[in-house]
């Protein structure tokens, strides 16, 4: 089998030679072959047709797993997803961020890519993703890839070449020793795992080892699968875990100096483009990971669980949240994700108290910062009783009370459903005047119609007890902000304004103007 597997490999490295695809052998019960596309993509594309900063109008992360099924498997689909995008323009989201939908070992969350130029077969074709961006577009909404940029599968045909054969020219696109070296810990477990060519590290799991980017082959090659997506009119990338990237050594494998370099190098690349967005998930150092002159746009780990302290009663967290040192206008500003380290779902982290959600909420849709909703939050989707880990956060979208199937597929859901479905869904709550879809609705069209809320500076954040305000500036135009999150009515402080200034309120509209903010509530006032 050895001699085959080398005969194989030769042969494949002359095609890869002509033509810039690799076929590379793939072990299981029988020997199968992938083609993986290695060839250069030099930058194409079209100008864009969104908006600058549409990112700051809202955008909807979407595990297409769980969001709409269109053929009845039990499993969502990009047909299911572009059959919602009237959903999602209405609710007043400008983005979606699309969760892995590349072919992966995991066949779930998605992280444990084997082709990073293909489809998932389970959520369509390439001429679907195709569709979904035209009619995404069409309706003014863009679309961000997730890419997984730490670590391939296991599964992948270059790692396989490379653990099956020591001559492999993706032999040094991992990361490999001859033995495992005994005192590494990572999440208190060894990152090294033996092989019978030595051992590969992969500090997330097993099945996800990390490239090798003290290659510069390695990140060519995600280069060009970048400008593959890019040129098929992809607007933004969300960058997973580049804290790990790159590793000094024992005690030396997180949120090195290095990585920034790379992370500069890959916003350069689709910067390039026109328009484009770029954010990263770095759990620490947010701020210099999301600086224009490094990534662009990182995610504002920290600030949701102040927001949501702050939500809960917590003066303390008040305090912090104003002046928040994340409150910067490139920043990705969330309240929960796919991740559960990140969190509970909200609808559980509140008990079900839409008062105190919604102050969470507002929060998240006037301060400054690109505003992302994970999907169902809108909602109030719930996790999923006795599931453990991040599975419980990824339940099948709740479109309607049906008990079997949530209005998710025809067929049987892939997972257990939010287990309050039968309340908490897009039909219950679509154009009831109360709803929470219906608060999220409203303040999403008052940050898109209000360009000093949507892209505007912050400024004059100020607590008294636990009434927050603050103002949002854009050239003339001046927004005040005030969120009560007490329990009793407050006064509604000018916050600088000037005496002479009128206070209209603009939110939420249509409610008798009185000098009391009532408790746990919020108005919005242009300072005309």
């Amino acid at each position: 089998m050895r001699v085959k597997f080398a005969l194989v490999t030769i042969v494949s490295l002359l095609i890869a030679a002509c033509s810039g695809r690799m076929n590379l052998p793939l072990k299981g019960a029988a020997l199968q072959y992938l083609p993986i596309d290695v060839s250069a993509v030099a930058q194409a594309g079209a100008a864009s047709a969104l908006p600058a900063g549409w990112q700051h109008g809202g955008v909807m992360e979407i595990f297409v797993r769980a969001y709409s099924d269109s053929d009845g498997d039990g499993i969502g689909d990009l047909k299911g997803l572009i059959s919602k995008l009237d959903y999602l323009g209405a609710l007043g989201v400008k983005g979606i961020w699309l969760m892995p939908i590349h072919p992966s070992e995991d066949r779930d969350h998605g992280y444990a890519v084997t082709d990073y130029r293909a489809i998932a077969p389970e959520f369509g074709t390439l001429a679907d993703f195709d569709e979904l961006v035209v009619q995404a577009h069409r309706r003014g909404i863009g679309v961000i890839l997730d890419y997984v940029i730490n670590h391939s599968a296991r599964a992948h045909p270059m790692f396989q070449d490379a653990m099956t054969n020591l001559q492999s020219p993706y032999r040094d696109w991992y990361v490999w020793q001859r033995s495992a070296p005994p005192d590494w810990r990572i999440f208190g477990r060894s990152p090294w795992h033996a092989t019978t060519t030595g051992a590969y590290f992969a500090q997330f799991d097993v099945s996800m080892p990390d490239w090798n980017f003290r290659n510069p082959a390695v990140l060519k090659f995600h280069q060009d699968n970048l400008r593959f997506w890019l040129n098929r009119g992809v607007d933004g990338v969300r960058f997973d875990a580049v804290a790990h990237l790159i590793e000094n050594g024992e005690g030396a494998t997180y949120d090195q100096d290095d990585n920034l370099a790379l992370v500069r190098a890959l916003r350069e690349t689709i910067s390039a483009y026109d328009n484009r967005f770029m954010v990263v998930e770095s759990t620490a150092r947010g701020e210099v990971y999301g600086a224009a002159n490094v990534g662009g746009s990182a995610f504002a780990f920290g600030l949701n669980g102040e927001i949501i302290k702050a939500a809960r009663g917590d003066a303390s967290a008040l305090a912090k949240m104003a002046r928040h040192p994340m409150l910067q206008p490139q920043m990705a500003t969330f309240l929960g994700n796919h991740d559960e380290f990140a969190g509970r779902r909200l609808w559980n982290q509140f008990d079900g108290n839409l008062s105190l959600y919604k102050l969470a909420a507002a929060a998240l849709l006037t301060l400054p910062g690109a505003p992302f909703i994970y999907y169902g939050e809108e909602i109030g989707m719930s996790g999923v009783r006795g599931l453990l880990g991040d599975p419980s956060l990824r339940a099948p979208m709740s479109w309607a009370p049906d008990a079997q199937t949530a209005g998710f597929t025809t067929g049987t859901p892939f997972r257990a459903l939010a287990d309050n479905a039968s309340i908490q869904n897009a039909r219950n709550q679509f154009g009831v005047v109360d709803s929470l879809h219906s608060f999220y609705s409203a303040l999403l069209a008052l940050r898109n119609d209000r360009l000093s809320l949507h892209s505007g500076r912050y400024e004059n954040p100020q607590v008294d007890g636990q009434v927050l305000s603050f103002q949002r500036l854009l050239g003339d135009e001046r927004t005040l902000v005030v969120i009560n999150f007490s329990e009793a009515a407050a006064a509604i402080p000018r916050n600088g304004a000037p005496e002479r200034a009128g206070l209209r309120q603009i939110f939420p509209r249509g409610s008798a103007v009185s000098p009391l903010i009532p408790a746990q509530s919020v108005r919005v006032f242009a300072i005309d």
